[in-house]
């Protein structure tokens, strides 16, 4: 990771998307493992989120829906929100 600051990241996700594995690639090359939660093991997250997955929450606050934007995340990991 860029920072020391400690992050706490879920991957929601669900078996056979593409675009999940692309963003935990994304996540991981910023030194970042998130907690993956398949939503389709939950049905309130499977409601919740119902196809729009990839979602990535960075300490409780949802920031990416589909594709992690690496400037985005990068401003995210040094503070900058």
């Amino acid at each position: 990771m860029e920072s020391n600051r400690s992050l706490n990241v879920v991957l929601y996700t669900r078996d056979g998307c593409h675009l999940c594995e692309e963003a935990q690639e994304v996540l991981r090359g910023f030194g970042i493992s998130p907690s993956v939660v398949d939503i389709d093991a939950d049905l309130n997250l499977h409601e919740r989120f119902g196809v729009c997955v990839p979602v990535v929450e960075i300490d409780g606050q949802i920031r990416f829906r589909g594709r992690v934007e690496p400037k985005l995340l990068r401003r995210i990991i040094r503070g900058g929100q």
